[in-house]
C-alpha cells in the first residue's frame, strides 16, 4: 500500500553543501498551532540541524511561523527545539554516527503523511569548496550534452 507525501519544505541546500549518507524519516513533537502552521505551508528548514541531548534528538533552528488565528494560545517561539520520534534502534544508530569527525544531522524535507507531520533527516558530512566546484561542472557537462543532442 502506497501513502502519499505532502511536501511542505525542503531544504536546497542540502544536497550542495553535504554528501547526504543515510536517510531516516522522524515524527516530530508539535503544538496545536504548530501544525496549523506546517500545514499552510509555514515553515523553513534551511538552517535546521538535528543534536542529540540526553539520548533523544532533537531538532534545532528550524522556524516554523506562528498561527496568526491562534492568538494567544498559538506557541512564541517560532524556533524552540522539537522532539524527533524515531525507534531507539534508529537513534541509537544516529547518535552513534554523530560521534565520528565532520558528520551532521540535517532536516532534507518536512512532508505530511496521513495527515501527521514529519521530517526527512539526512546524516552527512560537510562537502569541501572543490567538491562544491566539481559538482557544478557536472551539472554544466551534462547540460551541454543535453543541448547539444536537442539540437540533432
Amino acid at each position: 500500500m502506497s501513502v502519499s507525501r505532502k511536501i511542505i519544505a525542503k531544504n536546497r541546500k542540502a544536497h550542495r553543501d553535504y554528501h547526504v549518507q543515510d536517510r531516516y524519516d522522524a515524527g516530530l513533537v508539535l503544538l496545536g498551532s504548530e501544525i496549523k502552521s506546517i500545514r499552510n505551508h509555514s515553515v523553513n528548514i534551511g538552517d535546521g540541524y538535528v543534536q542529540a541531548k540526553e539520548g533523544e534528538l532533537w531538532l534545532l533552528n528550524t522556524h516554523i511561523a506562528p498561527y496568526r488565528q491562534a492568538h494567544n494560545f498559538g506557541h512564541t517561539d517560532p524556533r524552540r527545539p522539537r522532539k524527533l520520534l524515531l525507534h531507539r534502534r534508529e537513534i541509537n544508530r544516529i547518535i552513534s554516527k554523530l560521534r565520528d569527525n565532520g558528520i551532521t544531522a540535517i532536516p532534507l524535507q518536512v512532508y505530511l503523511e496521513r495527515g501527521r507531520a514529519k521530517v526527512e533527516i539526512g546524516v552527512a558530512r560537510g562537502k569541501r569548496r572543490y567538491d562544491k566546484r566539481a559538482d557544478l561542472a557536472k551539472r554544466d557537462a551534462s547540460r551541454q550534452i543535453e543541448r547539444a543532442l536537442k539540437e540533432r
